[in-house]
């Protein structure tokens, strides 16, 4: 730079310039924008609506919605004719996972009288009545040993091993609890009664729950929880584009 001549126009006000020598940083390779790829609970794409609205990530004619009724869930596109900017965020309903681990309305679940009440022991918190908790983990408990002594005596009584085994079984079995659990993410605890239905296999017993308010609680809810989400959708966003699929 010896003999050189260096003409700097500065902004009036400045009083320092610096010159640095050596190599210039290297320039960052442009990359692809990240994609929104979002899933949660029903409210989900109403929550992601309300914040980024008015934030000018995308344009409202730019997206659509895609509803499905069957499977309960709400999916929104945004930036819909753009690969790269192109984004989904989906809301479900989902079943809670504290209520799935009962095995309600789960034919593949069944459980040995043991395990059951072991279960229903760790799992109190759920039950409605803690007296009611507390009764049907004893007799789950003691089950196999109540049915072995009364199926003696009753074998000993008229000899029909089969007839009786069946009949002691029906005695012995809770018939009903009340739970106080929410059925799906996202949504309130509610009381639901649970129904004990006894498998025989042999002189083998297990269990499996039912509930048909659970059953009906789903279908109350499928159109009435979409409904509720598309009208929040439509108050937030009217210019997107809603498709039932």
């Amino acid at each position: 730079m010896e003999n050189e001549r260096m003409i700097f126009n500065c902004a009036p006000g400045t009083n320092e310039i610096i010159i640095r020598e050596g190599k210039a940083a290297p320039v960052l390779e442009p990359k692809a924008p990240v994609k929104t790829n979002l899933s949660g609970t029903i409210g989900t794409v109403v929550e992601y609506l309300t914040k980024r609205i008015n934030a000018e990530q995308f344009m409202q004619k730019d997206c659509h919605i895609l509803v499905d009724r069957e499977n309960v869930s709400i999916t929104l596109v945004t930036n819909e004719a753009d690969e790269y900017k192109r984004g989904t965020i989906k809301g479900a309903l989902a079943f809670n996972p504290s209520f799935v681990k009962f095995g309600i309305n789960d034919a593949r679940k069944t459980w040995q009288p043991a395990e059951l009440g072991l279960f229903f022991k760790m799992n109190r918190a759920f039950f409605a009545d803690k007296s009611e908790n507390m009764a049907l983990v004893t007799t789950l408990m003691n089950f196999t040993a109540d049915v072995n002594v009364k199926m003696e005596r009753s074998f000993k009584e008229n000899g029909n091993r089969t007839d009786n085994f069946a009949q002691v079984v029906n005695s012995n079995l809770p018939d009903k609890f009340t739970l106080e659990i929410a059925i799906f993410k996202g949504m309130p605890a509610e009381k639901l009664e649970v129904e004990t239905f006894a498998n025989v296999d042999g002189r083998d017993v297990s269990f499996i729950l039912l509930s048909p308010g659970a059953n009906q609680t789903l279908e109350d809810l499928r159109n009435k929880v979409i409904d509720e989400q598309l009208d929040k959708i439509k108050e937030i966003a009217p210019e997107i584009a809603i498709i039932e699929i």
